[in-house]
């Protein structure tokens, strides 16, 4: 975040971008730039495995919504510019600058960042004037690429394909794809990385080679030869942007060995595949969540472990088929207990797989486990109970009815802050009650009192998993109240119901249904609204098609 602001004070500051459409010219900069010098300048060397497995993650989902866009958008007006501080325009722009490092050259590229703030001091860009430079510097045709990176939406898929000959490889291919919605196909600047299994178990890369990927089929011809992998990494050091997918032994290879992967990045990049071929519905949810039980506890990236934790959230609550939920929730609060009691004493590992734990405890006896860590009745070796845990404790110990309105007062006295106080919020919107979430509706949609975070806030408690037939009742309130809503309130908190009430957990064609209704027959409705109307549309839908997958494999 530091190194991303102090970027600002030369893509931003020293040469800004004429208007919003240009928005990237400094967002995605900044981006980018912030990793970079992490590993350049700091000693956190692993920003890039973190930016792969978290920041991408926020790019791939944004850029196959229906509301992608290029990362030069179109802003109209405001609203437009306000919507658009999106994954696209930081997350994928700044991957797609690692793209332009990767395919201009390191060297090429910091140089014409030099000759462009030279040029354009204290003064107004367009994307233009950075092409001029970087094609000077570099040598490459900046036009083409620029017109498929910068000015099309859409990510692509590549795929290897491999065949083999006397335990050698005798073609290996790259395969390119792209969504029918966004047909585009790009030049790629990737490595192909081939793995094995080593005799003591690790999966190691002992061969890769730097290509450009252009087409629909790409031959790697420098891999012809090479002894048969067990594992295909396609984008291996992440080089481009891009949806990973693996061939079929190499999908097995992982599924067995995923935690063998001695390369950190390595097994970033395969859990980001892995979790979009979930998102996708071309792998069972369980099989994801089984994936994370088994290996979750061998990632040595707090960050990828923290994101995992997310992922496993999002395929136990909207990825699984709702017959599965009980027992799915019952293996990873187990596992999470369990890794949680084996995690280094003291270590940032153990605080996340508390904070796990916690998220997904239900039954009595862990319910019981955390009040009685609360009330320092119990310990685990290394584990300090501070203010944020206690408050991530009390958050499961009131939706499931253990923790009522005095204990969450008591807490609060403890902690009378600014941040104490959305928590409590947090903990009293999400009690299993009727009452209590009408009254949370009623704060929220039919009154204007509350601060921006405590919107946030009572949002965040009033819909739970566990709750989904307490919430039910609001999906058509909730439909019959956002036009009249997004009139009224400012932009940031019309962002924030519109986004964060809708029905989502109420996962059935029939929402889908009243989702399309009313867009139908709200076409002239603000635009913006719409988009993010569209856009919860979208992740229903994929949540729909996900549940029947992971049916299938029940």
């Amino acid at each position: 975040v530091i190194l991303h602001e102090m970027a600002h004070m030369w893509f931003g500051d020293l040469v800004t971008m004429a208007w919003w459409d240009d928005l990237w010219l400094k967002e995605s900069f900044a981006d980018f730039m912030g990793t970079f010098g992490n590993v350049g300048a700091t000693r956190f060397k692993d920003a890039w495995i973190t930016f792969a497995n978290r920041r991408k993650a926020w790019a791939y989902r944004a850029d196959q919504l229906p509301s992608t866009h290029p990362i030069t958008a179109d802003i109209r007006d405001l609203q437009d510019a306000k919507l658009n501080f999106d994954g696209i325009t930081y997350a994928k722009g700044a991957s797609v600058l690692k793209q332009l490092v990767a395919y201009v050259g390191q060297d090429a590229f910091l140089e014409g960042a030099r000759r462009y703030f030279k040029r354009h001091a204290y003064g107004n860009t367009r994307l233009g004037d950075l092409l001029s430079v970087l094609g000077e510097t570099s040598g490459r045709d900046m036009t083409a690429w620029s017109r498929s990176w910068l000015q099309t939406a859409g990510v692509n898929a590549l795929t290897p394909q491999v065949l083999l000959a006397d335990s050698r490889v005798a073609e290996l291919a790259v395969l390119q794809e792209a969504a029918e919605s966004h047909p585009e196909l790009r030049p790629h600047r990737i490595a192909v990385g081939l793995y094995r299994l080593t005799e003591g178990g690790a999966l190691e890369r002992y061969a890769r080679v730097e290509t450009d990927v252009e087409g629909p089929r790409t031959v790697v011809a420098d891999l012809a030869g090479a002894e048969a992998p067990d594992l295909v990494l396609v984008n291996d050091d992440d080089l481009t942007y891009c949806k990973i997918r693996f061939d079929a032994a190499s999908l097995d290879t992982l599924l067995e060995h995923l935690g063998d992967l001695t390369d950190p990045l390595a097994r970033a990049l395969c859990w980001s595949a892995l979790w979009n071929m979930t998102r996708d519905a071309l792998l069972p949810a369980r099989d994801f969540i089984a994936l994370v039980l088994r290996f979750a506890s061998r990632e040595s990236d707090i960050g990828v472990l923290q994101m995992l934790h997310a992922w496993t959230h999002t395929a136990l609550d909207r990825y699984a088929a709702p017959d599965w939920r009980e027992t799915g929730g019952a293996l990873l609060a187990e596992g999470a207990l369990r890794q949680l009691r084996a995690a280094d004493a003291g270590s940032e590992h153990q605080l996340a797989w508390a904070r796990f734990f916690a998220s997904t405890a239900s039954a009595e006896p862990d319910l019981a486990l955390l009040k009685d860590l609360l009330d320092g009745t119990a310990s685990i070796e290394g584990l300090e109970v501070d203010q944020e845990l206690r408050w991530a404790f009390l958050g499961p110990l009131a939706a499931h009815g253990v923790a009522d309105e005095s204990v969450i007062a008591a807490e609060l006295a403890r902690d009378d802050t600014a941040s104490g106080k959305r928590h409590q919020v947090r903990c009293l919107a999400a009690r299993p009650s009727a009452a209590v979430k009408a009254q949370a509706w009623a704060q929220v949609v039919e009154s204007d009192t509350l601060s921006n975070a405590l919107v946030e806030a009572t949002i965040a408690g009033f819909d739970q998993p566990s709750q989904r037939e307490l919430t039910a009742p609001y999906a058509e309130k909730y439909f019959a109240a956002i036009d009249r809503l997004w009139q009224e309130r400012s932009i940031q908190i019309g962002m924030d119901i519109v986004s964060g009430l809708f029905p989502a957990l109420q996962d059935r064609p029939g929402t889908l249904a009243a989702t399309d209704a009313w867009l139908a027959a709200h076409e002239e409705a603000a635009p913006a609204l719409r988009r993010l109307v569209l856009e919860a549309r979208d992740d229903l839908a994929r949540a729909l098609r996900a549940q029947e997958r992971d049916a299938q494999a029940g």
